[in-house]
């Protein structure tokens, strides 16, 4: 039956208008992917779990792309997938390859970028540098790992940041006993809070006694003993020489007395010094006070023993002269000891006072004179046959790069460590609510003390007096 109208029978009966459509074969605009199912979850989504980021390593993914260096957007339009080549980094889900689609499951071991041969390169999962997330790159050798903070944090010695190949880096750790003491000896030496005392600031009558009065005297003897002589040859009469004689005998016996007996009387004039009340105080009054030390923000270590949080040290090392042996130093005479080798450093430090309970900052630091009045104890005591007995003393020498040939030594140590009781002497000085005890701008005296034949003293800056602290024995000879 003909129609002016075209008509066409579908398949299941149906005739409808028109005439059948012509199925052409169509260039795909999409690439087929064979997706799983994934349960929700969207780890395995592919595509998007890519795009959300959500990962379980943590680490950002990329885009894959081809192997060579030209940039080539993956996987959109125009048949990319079936010229999309081999891919720098595949995840879990589907891919289609060659036009061809199929399922292609990677392990995340081998996940990552190629080298220059097209293989993956090998990698431990898990984030690197402390826990940093590194960016996955298409191409390039991958950055050094940086840590992601600077916090020092306890732990074991190969935990913390890594260098540069790769393994720990030992950040912290027991350094040998000789490099630590040279990072000591150079940090104390470098250090401005330190205050570096020599063999000049410790008490002598010889140094302390005016010269142009000693000169004086001298002058005067001489000229007695000149008259003396000449009267004696000229009168015969032998009465003024004999007077000079006895003076300058008497004279000789004062001087010779209070260079023996005169640190002891000044630590007899500290210990007899009224101690004095910090809140009571005035501002520039020269005051004594006694109390127990707190450490500043500069702690020392002694020399030889070691011992931690001190505010003054003091380690001497005397040789004896015999009459062949060597000198310790340019003045040391015969058949006496002498000074080879002396460390001396003290700090800032506090002082709570014991009548009133206040503290104070004592300004012993930052190069301020000090006068240390410090009992030091011998630590060691060496001759010759006793040498090996003392290993520790040995490795002091070396540290120190002194020789220990045949000689007699003796070292001696002294310190005021945290908790110690001090006596402090002054001058008062309060900047808004900070108490301090600075150096008095002259040196004062302590006057003279008929009873003992002993003359006036003159101590320079702050004085610091404390009995023996260190209660060590001696090494047998």
């Amino acid at each position: 039956m003909g129609s002016r109208f075209p008509s066409h029978q579908l398949s299941n009966g149906l005739y409808v208008s028109g005439r059948p459509e012509q199925l052409k074969e169509k260039t795909p605009t999409m690439s087929s992917v064979a997706m799983p199912y994934t349960g929700g979850d969207i780890k395995k989504s592919g595509e998007l779990g890519k795009m959300f980021d959500i990962h379980g390593d943590g680490s950002r993914s990329r885009k894959s792309g081809p192997i060579n260096s030209a940039p080539t957007r993956t996987g959109s339009f125009g048949g990319a997938a079936s010229h999309s080549g081999q891919l720098n980094s595949v995840r879990s889900g589907s891919i289609s390859v060659g036009g061809v689609p199929g399922s292609v499951s990677m392990k995340k071991t081998n996940s990552g970028p190629l080298n220059k041969h097209g293989e993956p390169l090998k990698k431990s999962s898990g984030p690197q540098g402390g826990g940093t997330a590194v960016s996955r790159q298409n191409s390039g050798p991958i950055p050094p790992v940086l840590p992601t903070t600077g916090l020092i944090t306890s732990g074991p010695i190969t935990s913390g940041p890594l260098n540069s190949s790769g393994a720990p880096r030992k950040a912290s750790g027991p350094l040998d006993s000789i490099g630590s003491m040279k990072m000591h000896n150079a940090s104390l030496v470098n250090n401005q809070a330190v205050t570096h005392l020599s063999q000049d600031d410790e008490y002598s009558f010889r140094k302390s006694f005016p010269k142009p009065i000693l000169w004086a005297i001298i002058l005067l003897f001489v000229m007695g003993f000149i008259a003396g002589g000449f009267i004696l040859g000229a009168v015969r009469n032998p009465i003024l020489l004999v007077v000079v004689v006895i003076l300058f005998a008497a004279v000789a016996s004062v001087f010779t007395w209070n260079t023996c007996w005169g640190r002891r009387a000044v630590t007899g004039f500290i210990a007899s010094y009224p101690d004095a009340e910090l809140r009571t105080a005035k501002d520039g009054q020269f005051v004594k006070v006694s109390g127990v030390v707190t450490c500043g923000n500069v702690p020392l270590e002694s020399s030889f023993q070691r011992v931690p949080r001190c505010v003054y040290t003091s380690t001497s090392l005397y040789e004896y002269r015999g009459w062949d042996s060597k000198a310790a130093n340019p003045t040391h005479r015969r058949f006496t000891w002498g000074l080879r080798t002396l460390e001396r450093h003290v700090v800032d430090f506090y002082i709570s006072d014991f009548q009133s309970g206040l503290r104070a900052l004592v300004k012993t630091g930052y190069g301020a004179r000090v006068t240390p009045y410090v009992d030091e104890s011998v630590v060691v005591d060496i001759n010759p046959s006793n040498r090996d007995m003392s290993p520790e003393f040995v490795r002091w020498l070396g540290e120190r790069n002194l020789s220990s040939d045949d000689r007699v030594m003796r070292l001696k140590e002294g310190y005021i460590k945290e908790g110690s009781t001090v006596s402090v002497m002054g001058v008062v000085q309060r900047n808004e609510n900070v108490l301090m005890i600075v150096p008095p701008p002259e040196p004062f005296s302590t006057g003279c003390q008929w009873s003992k034949c002993i003359l006036p003293a003159s101590p320079e800056g702050v004085v610091l007096r404390c009995e023996d602290t260190s209660k060590v024995d001696v090494i047998p000879v």
